[in-house]
This record gives structure tokens, sequence and C-alpha cells, in this order.
């Protein structure tokens, strides 16, 4: 039976960083085998409705920290599980320096580092610091065009990152977004009811195929959140072929407890 790892989401919103830590900290005390973090420059209201249809409620903003800076303390706070954000929008920073960035917090954390990157989609976070939105379709043209940028700057940094990073891209966009994927993802993000996962499943297969990659190389991560979407369900999600399932938490508690339920359910699953 292949090994499943289980990760939390702490999103860096409505609290405070040392309540925030503080659950990072005992996720990985309690046998986290990641930790992920956003980034935004707003809070967000996640519902039931939003996480299926992919709009979020910005109308209620909250406190909200900086994602690379929360990657920092992660990296400071921790000593075993690997970390990242789910995700980066890749027109937030000039590819050079989100490699620098990923580079040193990399050594920050002795080499556990996964640099998240996908095209972004709040549209209020780039109004409010004045980056072009512009397109779908011109947001992902740009993830393709820095992904060799940062891919080069790793190689050209001194010192370079203590490993390989990872890259974990999130995407679901079948014509633009998941070819991006399949050619660049060590781990790929899909999320959604379970048809739609099966569905974009089968189409990064058959993309892999297409360009001679093993689709079981790239690692399938999922957000397992059901105090959010109750059908999420992680043997369904372990049975589709993800490998990574991550429970979700928020402040000002950042609750644990589906977290709990998620290494629960590994453990008895043998």
């Amino acid at each position: 039976m292949a090994k499943i790892t289980i990760g939390l989401q702490s999103a860096p919103q409505h609290g405070d960083m040392k309540k925030m830590r503080e659950a990072w900290m005992k996720a990985e005390e309690l046998g986290a085998d990641h930790l992920w973090t956003a980034d935004h420059f707003h809070s967000q209201n996640v519902n039931a409705e939003d996480y299926k249809t992919g709009q979020i409620n910005t109308e209620k903003p909250g406190k909200n920290y900086e994602g690379t800076m929360v990657q920092a303390a992660m990296a400071a706070t921790t000593t075993r599980v690997q970390f990242g954000a789910i995700v980066h929008a890749i027109g937030f920073r000039n590819p050079n320096l989100l490699a620098d960035i990923a580079r040193t917090i990399d050594h920050i954390s002795g080499g556990r580092f996964v640099l998240g990157l996908g095209s972004g989609y709040l549209q209020a976070d780039y109004d409010e610091y004045g980056y072009d939105f512009g397109t779908q379709k011109s947001r992902l043209m740009e993830l393709k065009r820095c992904l060799p940028i940062i891919k080069a700057r790793f190689e050209k940094l001194n010192p370079k990152p203590l490993r390989k990073i990872p890259i974990l891209i999130a995407t679901m966009g079948e014509q633009f977004g998941m070819p991006i994927a399949a050619e660049h993802a060590d781990m790929w993000h899909v999320f959604g009811p379970e048809d739609k996962v099966r569905e974009k499943m089968e189409v990064m297969k058959r993309l892999c195929a297409g360009i001679g990659r093993n689709y079981d190389d790239i690692e399938i991560i999922s957000n397992c959140m059901p105090q959010i979407m109750p059908e999420d369900n992680p043997d369904v999600l372990t049975g589709l072929g993800a490998k990574h399932l991550v429970a979700f938490a928020t402040g000002p508690d950042w609750d644990l407890g589906p977290f709990k339920e998620l290494l629960a359910w590994r453990k008895a699953r043998g």
C-alpha cells in the first residue's frame, strides 16, 4: 500500500501570528509530513459554494500576513516537515527574486522547502497592490515563461539550494495550465468534487503520455476539508490517486480537529 502523506495548510489570516505558529508547530509534533501556507494580500472567507466555484469572498477583510515571510518563520521554527505555499502567484514577484527567496528559505530550513507556484486568481490582490491582472491565459503564459528562469537562477545562486527544490504547481486549466504542470511539476495540486478530480487526473495522464513523462512521478496533492466541503473523503481521493492530503485551518484559532482526523484515518488505514 502506497504511503500517504498528510499536510496542514494554516492560512495566514483572521488571527495573530503567535497562535498560527503554535498551530503549525503542534501539527509537526503530531506527525504532519508537510506544512502549507498561502500567498494572498487579502484574507478570505471560504464556504462550500466558494470552494466549488473558485469565487472567493473578500468582502469582509481581516488580518493577513505575507506568504514568503510566513514560510521563513516555518523554516526557523520547525525541524522535520517539508513546507511551502499553496501557492505563490507568479505575477507577484520577479522570478529571479522568487528563486533567491526560495533558496534562502531552503537554507534556513536545512533543505526542506517546496516552491509552490500558480497563475493567481484573486483579482482583489492584484488591484490592491498595483499588479496587472491581465487574463487567465496571460497569467499562465507568464508562469510558463518564468519557470525556466527560476530553475536557471537556482543553478546560478551562490550558494545553491541545499537540494533540488521540488516545484508544486496548482492549476486545473486543461488548455494552458495543466500542460505546464505536466512538463515542470514535481507535485500537482488538484481539488474539487470527486467527478472533477477524476476528470482532471485523466487529462493529466494523457498530457504526461503526450510528452513522454511518467504520470506516477508527479505527487498528486488534494485538499481534504470536510468543514468546507462535507463530501471530501480521504478514501475517495486516495483511490483516485492522490498521494498527499491537506487539511485546512484558519484564524483566529487554527483548529487542528480536521487535521487530527486525517492523521487518525491514516493510522487506521495502516
